[in-house]
């Protein structure tokens, strides 16, 4: 299973025309030359279309959007653990806020992943849902509001006690846990004010994938992280 590092920014292409097909190789090999410049470690979540052609063209960690809680057989249409493994994923986020599942269905799907050694990343969208996703212990959990989600209005700043109280909660069930944070990140204060508030990283969509030059964002995001 891949080895998670300490800071750590996961960047979600989700279906942005910015990041799909080409544009979504390009932008993962921005992301792959701020990870190597700064050894920061930068994840990429691109489009399960996308994923195995950025896989083969990366070498930073790549991860499914989306798995569904299945076994291999009659589902038409789902996404398959060991499909996302043969992609060539190294994990997947679990329970987006935008696609969203039940938490029977988070609990199969972080198992699920696990038997495949793929990381899983479970966002919650407030501090008691977190703790109940932490009870089923992901390899990260991750808290973002979703009506903050691309407003552009950071998390960090408009609403920093659910990142606070949702550390302190997580923690007395996982000590151990790392906790990311995302909704609204688009400077890099706010990243640095994200890992004051006790995340380790954070999860950003529109902030890197729809700004004029990602590189330069992402790597202010990056030298954030380390200061």
């Amino acid at each position: 299973m891949l080895k998670l590092n300490e800071p750590m920014i996961i960047v979600n292409f989700k279906t942005f025309l910015e990041a799909t097909g080409k544009k979504a190789v390009e932008l993962a090999r921005q992301a792959e030359k701020v990870s190597k410049e700064t050894g920061v470690q930068i994840v990429i979540v691109p489009q399960f279309v996308d994923l195995t052609k950025i896989a083969e063209s990366v070498e930073i960690p790549v991860f499914a959007q989306h798995l569904d809680p299945i076994k291999p057989g009659n589902s038409t249409g789902h996404i398959l653990a060991e499909a996302i493994k043969e992609a060539g994923a190294a994990g997947t986020l679990v329970n987006h806020s935008e696609r969203p599942l039940r938490l029977i269905d988070i609990q199969a799907s972080i198992e699920l992943a696990r038997e495949q050694n793929l990381v899983s990343c479970v966002c919650a969208n407030n501090p008691a849902t977190s703790v109940a996703v932490a009870a089923l212990k992901p390899d990260i959990t991750s808290i973002e509001p979703p009506e903050l989600i691309g407003t552009g209005i950071p998390v960090s700043k408009a609403k920093p006690e659910i990142i606070t109280n949702t550390t302190v909660l997580v923690h007395k069930i996982d000590k151990d846990m790392p906790i990311l944070c995302g909704a609204g990140i688009s400077q890099a204060e706010d990243v640095s004010m994200a890992l004051k508030l006790g995340t380790l990283g954070v999860l950003v969509a529109s902030g890197i994938v729809k700004a004029k030059d990602p590189y330069n964002i992402l790597y202010s995001f990056a030298n954030a992280t380390r200061q």
